[in-house]
């Protein structure tokens, strides 16, 4: 028998309507067996329809349908209907036990970034299944388990401990939920979805982090008041003393200081301000860097590509005072600086082309937003535009079809993040997804860590929980147009935005014939119905099977038909993931975040730490009103976060070294006078981020060496006072890119679109995420973002989890690095290219060797590198031709029917898997491969791959 839950999403309104009024809600005098039913499951089933702000009640407002019905249920006629009218209609006059009030306690300090996901993804969880029963508050505490505190897991009960830190496949915790051991599974009723019970297993990975609180706490000591505005955090949160924290205050641009010393070393206020620092740590600058490697730093700080052997020349022979500024003005004015600066802001938008999680739905449209981003970025345009277009786009004028479409297009920031498609709640999906946007803004555009106010006030910032829910509001009015097919794995399904037909932007990328060919034989295989479909053991399971087919049908189809007999997209494929205005609505306050525990609705706002005044909402959604607050000179976070991660990407570490993070979780800024300086700088000068960075990069302290000096060292080994420059590791994607240019293999064009547009559904076979990823020359942001299918070459190298907000990359060192380099087909066709560069080159191999140092480090061989390199050659190529010979005389000459046989082996294969991708050729000349690996060798140097 299918479960009701399973039904209704599928039933039409009316049907839906019927079978609640029906069926599910008997009156008093029914037949015993709807008599019997539960109402308190019937009363979830229509809040999970009906109730549309989570407040625990169904309003007529809200009951889009039959009146009459509405009346009909609303039994004492107070125009809602609750849990007690169904009770009173049904008979069942049964108290319902509410889950207990949460305790935590903890050991130990707690990192913000693991604070937040417990807050975020474990909390949760253990609240909404465990606390009924392995709580202190519990009616009684089976099993002698409690789960409210880490002390209390790691005691655990009469079954021994729950929780080994560190050992997830050693907890019992997590053996219980995996759902193993039908004797021993956790939660009793039903299964945790796959997604919680990921989360649980990597909190357990990390340690089991959990914030430090009183032992033995009850839920008694906790303030939790359940009316709309009261707490439901750990004490009260005073909000005049919270204002008071340095990044709450306004921005004021301070006078730029006078060093004792300034002698001629300061040549722009920046330098000023970091020398009286380094005066009053006792540090001195160290000298400047050769030409060399300032250029070579800064083009890839501004473009994330080397310089050209052209370009380094020209600098060397430029003695003009004013060479510096105009090397910085032409990479300024590069398209490669909007792909540079455009790939930081997608980490921060944690940019992704699927959702991720266990379904992994692709989002084939995504493509646009990167697209946009970059744009934005070649074009300066203003910050404060940026943002707001982000939030708001589709609510602002246009002057014609181009910006409307572009700003249609750039509302992709919020519907692009990662959902867990499978979740067959509707609401909890919904609130989820709310939830991510709610993360992504407020860490991404504010520095402020508010999704850790979702289930209890913040722990650390003045942000009490009715503040979460009166920003989520917003999103709560919002529809999120992200695009997918209903179909088995994606229970939650969404259109997308259509673009205006007039508007000049691609239709879209070719779809490439070996994908054209499988959607065509996939699509006449959903015709008819399968040997496992004819073979069902019942007629439910029969009718499961021919629905999934019908949508995987559709899905195939519509995928067809954006595209023309040749692959050419059409304009039907002009379409964007976005968002558009919903019906406004007040989201309810859920204590711990528990869609059974509403407690008042907080009108939609801001943080009352932001502002003393509330936001003044004139209609809608209230985005417009929310995007022109963030982007207002007056906020104290938007400049200061923004130009703080400018100063990361230039220097290697901000002046606030937790650039997601501006609370009291974070870091203090190291010059918070320079922050303000460049920030109320960054307003005066129209938000331009270009203006920002050539300010920057055009002080001395940027052009200092990093050198290192023992005196210096032993004051300051952090360098914290930035007395010389890092020495930074390039990022995954300037460590590809570099080596496509030194190749000379790097298309100077941008490619239409993404390979992804030409594909649909959820991700389920491993070839076709890496033919979408695949080796191709383009710049490697414009490679196919697939979450859960990070390629080698991104992963070696610490790219990001488009998961999270990410401001600041890690940048590891380990084996697999170098293994990689030493390996992978890719650098080895890229070694193979810049051998054929220089090879094709008409000078001596002296002459090709000094260029190749050029083509990959920026330099010139030392006198003693150069003789190195010559030996290695000669000997190299000298071993490689007697090996060669060797191998020929011991084996057989292949004969005319092996030959035919294998090139049949391999058409069949090709036949087999037309995804299958060519790997890189054996060499057979001996030179060429001693230049490869030459080459090679010099893209697996540790100088390759950083900057200082």
């Amino acid at each position: 028998m299918l479960r009701v839950t399973e039904v209704l999403p599928a039933l039409g309104p009316p049907l839906l309507a019927c079978a609640m009024s029906a069926t599910a809600i008997a009156p008093v005098g029914a037949a015993p067996q709807e008599r019997g039913r539960d109402p308190e499951e019937v009363f979830a089933r229509l809040k999970q329809r009906y109730d549309r702000n989570f407040d625990g009640v169904i309003t007529a407002e809200e009951w889009t349908r039959n009146r009459r019905n509405f009346r009909r249920l609303d039994e004492d006629g107070d125009g809602k209907i609750t849990l007690a009218d169904l009770k009173a209609r049904m008979g069942d006059a049964r108290p319902r036990m509410d889950p207990a009030p949460s305790t935590a306690s903890s050991s130990g300090e707690i990192s913000p970034e693991a604070l937040e996901f417990f807050e975020t993804k474990v909390r949760p969880v253990l609240a909404t299944h465990c606390y009924s029963c392995h709580s202190e508050d519990a009616a009684r505490i089976k099993g002698g388990l409690r789960v409210d505190g880490r002390s209390h897991l790691i005691s655990g009960g009469v079954g021994g401990p729950a929780l080994v830190p560190g050992d997830a496949d050693a907890s019992a915790l997590i053996e219980a939920v995996r759902y193993e051991d039908p004797l021993f599974a956790m939660p009793p009723r039903e299964k945790l979805p796959d997604e919680a019970i990921q989360d649980l297993e990597a909190w357990v990975a990390m340690g089991a982090p959990w914030p430090a609180e009183r032992e033995n706490d009850s839920a008694a000591d906790v303030v939790v008041e359940d009316t709309a505005g009261g707490s439901a955090g750990y004490g009260e949160i005073d909000l005049e003393a919270g204002r008071a924290f340095w990044s709450f205050q306004p921005v004021a641009r301070p006078a730029v200081p006078s060093p004792e010393d300034e002698s001629d070393w300061a040549r722009s206020p920046i330098d000023r301000f970091l020398l009286e620092e380094m005066e009053d740590a006792g540090t001195r600058p160290v000298a400047d860097a050769d030409d060399a490697t300032w250029l070579r730093r800064l083009t890839f700080d501004l473009t994330g590509l080397p310089p050209s052997p052209e370009e380094l020349a020209a600098f060397q022979e430029d003695k003009g005072a004013d060479r510096h500024a105009r090397v910085v003005d032409r990479l300024l004015t590069s398209p490669a600086f909007g792909e540079r600066f455009g790939r930081h802001w997608l980490d921060v938008a944690r940019y992704g082309e699927s959702s991720g999680k266990e379904a992994n739905v692709v989002y084939p449209h995504a493509w646009r937003y990167r697209d946009w981003v970059i744009d934005a970025f070649h074009g300066d345009m203003p910050y404060d535009e940026f943002l707001t277009r982000q939030l708001a786009g589709d609510l602002l004028e246009a002057e014609d079809d181009d910006e409307r479409a572009w700003n249609l297009i750039a509302t992709g920031y919020l519907a692009l993040g990662p959902k867990g498609h499978q979740n067959r709640d509707q609401r909890q999906f919904r609130l989820d997804l709310i939830d991510e946007q709610v993360d992504a803004v407020s860490q991404g555009m504010l520095g402020l860590t508010l999704s850790c106010a979702r289930c209890h006030d913040h722990k650390f910032d003045p942000i009490p929980t009715e503040d979460y829910y009166a920003f989520a509001g917003f999103f709560m009015s919002t529809e999120t147009l992200f695009g997918t097919y209903r179909g088995a794995g994606n229970n939650n399904p969404a259109s997308l935005i259509e673009l205006p037909d007039a508007a000049s932007i691609p239709n879209g990328p070719r779809m490439e014939d070996a994908i054209r060919r499988i959607m065509g034989r996939a699509l006449d295989r959903t015709t008819e119905p399968s040997a496992r479909e004819m073979n069902a053991e019942d007629e439910r399971q029969a009718r499961r099977l021919a629905r999934q087919r019908e949508q995987q049908s559709e899905v195939i189809q519509s995928l067809l038909d954006r595209f023309d007999e040749r692959g050419r997209a059409l304009p039907a494929n002009r379409l964007a993931m976005g968002v558009r205005d919903g019906e406004p609505i007040d989201l309810a306050i859920l204590d711990r975040g528990e869609l059974e525990r509403p407690r008042g609705v907080a009108p939609r706002g801001v943080p009352q730490v932001l502002t003393e005044q509330p936001l003044q909402l004139e209609g809608g959604s209230g985005r417009l009103e929310l995007a022109r607050w963030i982007a207002s000179p007056e906020n104290p976070l938007t400049a200061r976060v923004w130009v703080n991660r400018v100063w990361h990407h230039l220097f290697g570490a901000g002046l606030v070294t937790s650039p997601d993070n501006f609370g009291r979780g974070g870091d203090a800024p190291t010059h918070p006078e320079l922050l303000d300086w460049l920030a109320a700088g960054f307003v005066e000068n129209g938000w331009s981020t270009k203006a920002l960075v050539r300010e920057i990069v055009m002080s001395r302290a940027y052009r200092l060496d990093s050198a290192r000096d023992r005196a210096n060292e032993a004051l300051d080994p952090e360098i914290t006072t930035l007395w010389r420059m890092r020495e930074r590791r390039l990022e995954a994607e300037a460590i590809r890119d570099a080596m496509l240019v030194a190749s000379g293999e790097l298309s100077p064009e941008r490619p239409v679109g993404s390979p992804t547009n030409a594909m649909e559904g959820r991700l389920q076979r491993e070839e076709f995420a890496k033919f979408a990823t695949r080796e191709r020359p383009v710049r490697s942001v414009y490679m196919p973002a697939l979450r859960g299918h990070v390629t080698d070459a991104m992963e070696a190298f610490d790219a990001p989890d488009a998961a999270f907000v990410t401001g600041s990359r890690e940048v590891t060192t380990g084996a697999t690095q170098a293994l990689f380099l030493m390996n992978d087909g890719d650098v080895l066709e890229r070694s193979d290219a810049l051998a054929d560069r220089v090879l094709a080159m008409e000078v001596t191999d002296r002459e090709r060797i000094d260029a190749t140092f050029v083509l990959t480090l920026g330099r010139e061989p030392l006198g003693r590198e150069r003789s190195a390199v010559l030996s290695f050659l000669r000997d190299y190529e000298r071993t490689f031709d007697a090996e060669a010979k060797k191998a020929t005389r011991s084996a057989p000459p292949e004969t005319p029917r092996e030959g035919q046989r294998r090139l049949r082996r391999e058409r069949r294969q090709r036949e087999r898997s037309p995804l299958a991708q060519k790997g890189p050729e054996e060499h057979t000349d001996g030179r060429r491969a001693a230049w490869s690996a030459f080459a090679q060798s010099l893209f697996q140097s540790a100088e390759f791959r950083a900057i200082g």
